[in-house]
């Protein structure tokens, strides 16, 4: 019995890109299309070409582009009502885009062909049979999505067929299958989808969206119906709430249901591509994301630690590097021993004893009671933990520091000036610096301060500013907790810092951001120097 194999079809470069705050330059149309053909996706949507010039430029471009696996398709519309296939503009676009494949979307659902197109139900056939046969003429694989169809059929169900039929008759190579305002449920998809591919021989697929939180269910439902072809964008971005998740969809066909649809070898690089999507349009990624979030296989409570850590599959339902992921200890008040005693080992490379534990454990939770949290903060933790075992080794004391923040006049941008006074190896330097903000002028002073002694602190950068507000009702006088995320182009680390006063707290978190900065330097440089003994 020959293997099933699933089509994935990404139109993350168009569909995705009409999400609210989603913009792809024309170069990172580019990146991300190769991206896609690297990972293995079958098919890349790159645009509307009857819509907008960027998305015109980038079919021009992409002619030039030699992809190993994936073929690029052009996005548009059945012809208009009462026009001529040949006279239509977006129809000719579509073939001035100059690819093999060609997605239209047409019309399934009587509201839509009365209240949208205002035209009869026997023309907007003939717009959809005119349309492929047309584009199949010109030696393009058609793909026709018959949009709104899943409400189509519950209204009218001969009618939606009779779409489906029109396509397929005029040579479609595949049917799509999409769920427009993403209101359907699993149960409906799966019994839709199934009627549909017993009546037809042509290759259906399925294209959901997310506006009922169902998106990825409906499209593994489609499939075990006997969809073909999953339509979806990377992280789920799209209009509204989105579309389906194609990363998660991978994922869930490859690893849980066994269902092929790209090379094994590649899905370790699927967390990679997740994070890459979210870089290249500068959107945070989502740390909870299936598969792929940083907190996907983060575990705290202390029962949990200590079964993961005999048998990880007690609490993780696959193993995550399958994937590209790794597994994280979060440590708070709800650690146990074995929470710290683990995550101590994997912040410094050595295991503590029970005692050791057990004091770590004390000033864990001491601290998390006046408001520090470490979850998100590995750098702070590992500095607890070695002033706590008596191996801290500052770089740098703090004699003072100085913050002045003025606006001279109504229209006058504010200025901040910090001003840092230190001792390092003995020696006092006193630098100033000034900055977009407070914290940002602090940030800057301390790494002149000591950059001329540690040249690697001006690589640092801050990536995230984080700020909590712990007793709101206190209000100004209130607790602060600030959490910084930094990293120097290789990686990235979490610190934090908590006071009544939000520059000290930014002060905090900045010292311990650059300590960790200096102490793996200095782990590495020791870790190379015994290498190089041993030799």
């Amino acid at each position: 019995m020959k293997k099933m194999k699933v089509a994935i079809y990404d139109t993350t470069l168009r569909d995705g890109s009409q999400a609210e705050g989603v913009s792809f330059s024309s170069v990172g149309k580019l990146l991300l299309a190769r991206r896609l053909d690297q990972f293995g996706v079958d098919y890349i949507e790159g645009g509307f070409p009857g819509s907008n010039p960027k998305d015109m430029a980038f079919f021009e471009a992409v002619q030039k582009e030699s992809f190993k696996h994936a073929k690029i398709a052009a996005f548009g519309s059945t012809r208009r009502v009462k026009t001529s296939v040949k006279e239509d503009p977006i129809v000719q676009g579509l073939i001035q885009a100059n690819t093999p494949v060609v997605t239209i979307y047409g019309k399934s659902w009587k509201l839509h062909v009365k209240d949208v197109l205002r035209t009869t139900p026997a023309e907007n056939l003939a717009m959809v049979a005119d349309t492929v046969e047309f584009l199949k003429a010109a030696g393009k694989e058609v793909i026709f999505d018959a949009e709104h169809f899943f409400d189509g059929f519950k209204n009218d169900p001969d009618y939606a067929m009779q779409v489906l039929a029109a396509a397929a008759t005029a040579g479609a190579d595949a049917l799509v299958l999409c769920d427009t305002n993403g209101g359907c449920l699993p149960h409906e998809i799966a019994a839709i989808t199934g009627t549909v591919t017993a009546a037809v021989k042509t290759a259906v697929g399925i294209h959901p969206h997310n506006d009922a939180g169902t998106a990825v269910a409906n499209a593994l439902e489609a499939v075990r119906s006997g969809a073909v072809h999953v339509q979806g964008t990377m992280n789920g971005y799209g209009e509204r709430c989105g579309n389906a998740n194609l990363i998660t969809i991978i994922a869930g066909l490859q690893l849980k249901m066994g269902i092929h649809c790209i090379d094994p070898r590649h899905l370790k690089h699927l967390r990679d591509l997740s994070l890459f999507v979210d870089d290249l349009i500068n959107l945070r990624s989502d740390i909870r994301a299936p598969y792929v979030g940083q907190s996907a296989f983060g575990h705290k409570g202390g029962a949990h630690v200590n079964a993961v850590q005999k048998n990880p599959e007690t609490f993780e339902h696959i193993h995550p590097e399958t994937v590209g992921n790794e597994r994280h200890i979060l440590v708070s008040e709800l650690s146990g021993g074995s929470s710290v005693l683990i995550k101590a080992q994997e912040v410094c490379g050595e295991a503590a004893t029970k005692e050791e534990t057990a004091a770590i454990l004390k000033e864990l939770k001491a601290l998390e009671h006046k408001g520090y949290a470490f979850e998100s903060a590995d750098a702070s933790f590992r500095i607890l933990v070695q002033k706590v075992l008596k191996k801290h080794k500052p770089f740098f004391e703090l004699d003072g520091f100085r913050v002045i923040i003025e606006k001279n006049g109504k229209d006058a941008p504010c200025v901040s000036e910090a001003t840092v006074k230190l001792r390092t190896n003995g020696q006092v330097t006193h630098t100033v610096a000034e900055g977009d903000g407070p914290v940002n002028a602090l940030d800057r002073a301390l790494r002149k301060a000591l950059s001329p002694l540690y040249p690697a602190i001006a690589n640092v950068q801050l990536v995230d500013f984080r700020v909590r507000i712990l007793d709101p009702q206190e209000a100004t006088a209130a607790i602060t907790r600030v959490q910084i995320e930094s990293g120097d182009g290789k990686s990235t680390w979490g610190t934090v810092g908590v006071s009544g006063n939000i520059i000290e707290a930014s002060w905090e978190a900045l010292v311990d951001s650059v300590e960790y900065k200096l102490f793996e330097d200095e782990a590495r440089k020791t870790a190379r120097r015994k290498t190089a003994g041993r030799k």
